[in-house]
């Protein structure tokens, strides 16, 4: 089966990419890094979270920050069309035998009724439809700061079986692949997918690596200058220890990125420039993974920490430790993914 043609119908409808909880180990600290420096709205502040919106944004949140012990991903969310979806996703974890539970209205600040799992790869992941409508600051140009961040866009995951969780995501829950990038065995194996709901390349891609742990959330800028500029403002604050990746030019997606690093390890990707996907034909791009210009299309290499380093996420049942422990990669004799 080509890595773009599922052959699944799933009965319910998953829209997009829609929020992602980071725990930090001091809310004071990254609430100046995320809202004074780089321009996140602060729509509420509940107890030991804070819900944070970007520019473009007309949902309650599409980012939270949670006072914990430790760095990591509580949760991360995709927004489905109806309540009737996620009656749906129930049936299909209780099928699947997926640890999964409600979060009622109003546990998740601004937000309905909504199901959580920890899914067959390991992450917890919520899908809901209610959220509480609040003002899109698109055309409020004076109230504009930072470096302009309009919107989130995707997550990006460690894996120890893409193939697997290229599976997951494509034959059950019924994404569409983009572009991906193929080991040289015979059979190839899929190193790194990139996969999508709405009309762009990816809600969510995954990558080889000890998992499951996110690499990234990645959020939409208007244009490369926008990217540079955030460059500057980290730089001008004397947080430039916080740019761990770019200014540069994915192979990949086409993308302008920069990845910058919280203080407390967390990683975002600042990204603009990708282009749409309209046609339900589409044919999705395959990369050699020996391709240097798939990872930076200019041909630095990305540093090791860039390959190396990515969240734990939280272990849906507390009594069974506080993260999921962590799979290697299985695909026999693989090449090393540092470098790359």
């Amino acid at each position: 089966m080509a890595p773009g043609h599922g052959s699944s119908s799933p009965d319910f409808n998953i829209l997009k990419a829609g929020h992602i909880e980071y725990r930090v180990t001091d809310l004071e600290q990254a609430r100046y890094f995320y809202v004074d420096l780089l321009g996140f709205i602060e729509t509420d502040r509940i107890g030991n979270r804070i819900y944070l919106r970007c520019l473009e944004d007309w949902e309650h949140h599409t980012f939270i920050l949670r006072q914990a012990e430790a760095p990591g991903v509580g949760h991360l969310a995709f927004r489905v069309e109806s309540n009737d979806d996620l009656d749906a996703l129930r049936r299909l974890a209780a099928e699947r035998e997926l640890p999964c539970r409600w979060v009622e209205p109003g546990e998740e600040h601004g937000q309905g009724r909504a199901l959580r799992i920890q899914d067959p790869l390991g992450f917890p992941v919520e899908f809901y439809h209610d959220i509480e409508r609040v003002e899109r600051n698109l055309q409020r140009f004076h109230v504009y700061k930072g470096p302009h961040v309009m919107r989130i866009d995707h997550f990006n995951l460690h894996v120890p079986d893409c193939d697997a969780g290229a599976a997951w995501y494509r034959d059950t829950l019924g994404f569409k692949c983009s572009e991906y990038t193929e080991t040289n065995d015979i059979p190839p194996h899929l190193w790194a997918t990139w996969l999508h709901r709405k009309q762009n390349v990816h809600d969510v891609a995954m990558m080889t690596g000890p998992g499951p742990r996110v690499h990234h959330a990645g959020f939409w800028m208007q244009e490369p200058g926008n990217v540079l500029r955030a460059a500057d403002i980290l730089a001008g604050a004397d947080f430039e220890a916080s740019i761990e990746r770019g200014p540069g030019r994915h192979g990949i997606s086409n993308a302008m990125f920069l990845y910058i690093l919280d203080p407390d390890g967390n990683r975002i990707e600042l990204y603009t420039s990708d282009y749409m996907i309209v046609d339900p034909d589409f044919e999705p791009i395959r990369w050699d993974l020996e391709n240097p210009k798939r990872q930076t299309y200019w041909g630095a290499p990305a540093p090791p920490s860039w390959f190396n380093n990515a969240s734990r996420v939280e272990s849906f049942d507390p009594g069974e430790g506080e993260f999921v422990p962590l799979a290697e990669p299985t695909i026999a004799d693989r090449p090393s993914y540092v470098g790359h």
